[in-house]
């Protein structure tokens, strides 16, 4: 696709089929019938770093020892916090914070004592978050301050229609942007580079709460040049939606490919959004209906479905007793596990994330009592926060964290009979290349061929990335833009194309005829 018109038309057929990207390609084979996923062993733990915890090496240990007190086997320790690490050897700032230790690495020194006590730690990392106001970040590296509000047109913060970009106290970067594209992705690469973790976690993967982002000028302007569209388009414009939405799914591809290619063992997960009611389980028409879709645009069905995410843990916070919240709760599980099957015959592993900072003790351990009996694997949050008494400042953590162990390892319950999670992740291999030669390079439908068939499409990122991650090992041709590259998949890893130079060729009228 080259010309504007044809750009659009492009855009529009994703939009009418929800699954063909180019309107003269064949339909995708459909996918083979897979085996049902075993059940889930995980049973985590997210430890976050907005309080103790995390930030002397006297509360590492005692974090460590408090879970496996507790019997999970998995912690999610956030390590990205808005656009600095808890850490000191990545390409984010570490955080500043005058509680944190001297010298002290966070990160390094809960990975060494939980794998010490056969516990697997992923690295949470809040991919778009950029600013807090209680608790900015004083680095002059840091982003903020070299790519904030006040750096013009090199800001790289996502907008309202009217140029605001703080929500609450925060401040998001926006994933439309080539540049935030390429940051993002390295700073999470760096960490996986780095560090001993088990894997990565993305969180805050998506846009703001509101479905009124995206309007930095260089975005608009971006979004005009790929899809041909005209003036500014409303935040209700379901072509400018979906655009939007394609730019967090190709920025979690470009995570997940690259850090496989670091190491193809990490586990890539995602922490998703399940706001309000359900959809049906198995039902992609009624999930295109949530707010999960519409307004935050994350497409997490699809992210397992193209082998994107090893493990989807939904951030699945509801509250038994309130409404029909509980039944919200178990609704949401159905579905995600109605949607694990993947491309290539694998599944995707699933897990519920319940909010235990909201509620009782007894509730916590009913909601991962039933997600378990389901075949899911559980996490709580937070081992801050274990109950809604310490959240809300009526009980001390301990006194909180031990209510809760009591009931999670009673006899029967989910955590009565500790074991580890020793699940490898079902994504083993993948290819990633890049598109270069135009000033658009974004938006460019992208073909993988095996065995004659058309087995995968995608299209392009900011940067002109693209990838896929449910090919079968052996050979395989890329189609883009008129082009082909022949190359081999391979069983185990990522192969990196060479880039492929695409240059448009602009479309003129035939010249008139003479009579």
């Amino acid at each position: 696709m080259t010309h504007p018109a044809l750009r659009r038309a492009l855009l529009c057929s994703l939009l009418l089929t929800g699954t063909g990207l180019a309107l003269e390609s064949p339909p995708l084979p459909a996918p083979a019938v897979p085996a049902p996923a075993p059940a889930s062993t995980l049973r985590g733990l997210w430890v976050d770093a907005f309080g103790p915890g995390l930030k002397t090496r006297a509360q590492a240990q005692q974090t460590v020892d408090d879970a496996a007190r507790l019997g999970v086997n998995t912690l999610f320790v956030q390590a990205v916090r808005r656009a600095d690490c808890l850490c000191l050897k990545s390409a984010y700032p570490p955080v500043t914070d005058p509680d944190l230790e001297k010298n002290f690495d966070p990160l390094a020194v809960m990975v060494k004592l939980a794998h010490a006590r056969g516990m697997r730690v992923i690295a949470w990392a809040s991919v778009t978050g950029a600013f807090n106001s209680a608790a900015p970040n004083t680095d002059p590296r840091h982003v903020f301050r070299t790519h904030g509000p006040d750096a013009g047109a090199q800001s790289w913060l996502a907008r309202r229609p009217d140029g605001t970009w703080q929500e609450g106290r925060d401040g998001w970067l926006d994933v439309a942007l080539p540049e935030v594209q390429d940051y993002v992705t390295q700073g999470i690469v760096s960490v996986v580079r780095n560090y001993a973790v088990d894997g990565v976690q993305l969180d805050r993967i998506r846009y703001p709460d509101g479905d009124v982002w995206g309007y930095d000028p260089r975005v608009l302007a971006r979004y005009r040049a790929e899809t041909g569209a005209a003036g500014t388009p409303a935040p209700a414009d379901v072509a400018w939606g979906e655009w939007k939405r394609q730019q967090v799914t190709n920025l979690v591809r470009r995570v997940a490919l690259e850090v496989k290619a670091v190491r193809v063992s990490a586990w890539v997960s995602a922490a998703t959004i399940t706001y309000l009611e359900p959809p049906r389980a198995g039902d992609l028409v009624s999930f295109r209906r949530t707010r999960t879709y519409w307004d935050v645009l994350q497409d997490w069905p699809t992210w397992m479905n193209e082998g994107l995410l090893d493990l989807n843990v939904l951030m699945n916070y509801k509250r038994d007793p309130v409404e029909s919240q509980g039944a919200w709760y178990d609704g949401w599980n159905a579905f995600a596990q109605s949607m694990t099957a993947r491309a290539d015959g694998g599944r995707a592993r699933v897990a519920a994330g319940s909010a235990m900072y909201l509620n009782t003790p007894d509730v916590t351990a009913a909601q991962a009592q039933r997600a378990v009996a389901s075949g899911m694997g559980w996490v709580g949050y937070s081992y801050r926060t274990p109950t809604a008494a310490v959240y809300g400042e009526k009980e001390s953590g301990a006194q909180g964290l031990d209510a809760v162990r009591k009931l999670l390892t009673a006899p029967g319950a989910v955590l009565s009979a500790p074991q580890p999670w020793t699940e490898a992740p079902p994504t083993v291999r993948g290819v990633l290349g890049r598109v270069t030669g135009n000033a658009t390079p974004g938006w460019r439908s992208v073909e993988a061929w095996q065995g004659g068939q058309l087995a995968a499409r995608t299209v392009t990122d900011g940067n002109g990335y693209y990838g896929f991650a449910t090919l079968k090992a052996g050979p395989v041709e890329v189609r883009v833009s008129g082009q082909r590259w022949t190359d081999t998949v391979p069983a185990r890893g990522v192969v990196r194309l060479p880039d492929l130079l695409v240059r448009d060729v602009a479309l003129t009228p035939a010249a008139p005829t003479t009579p």
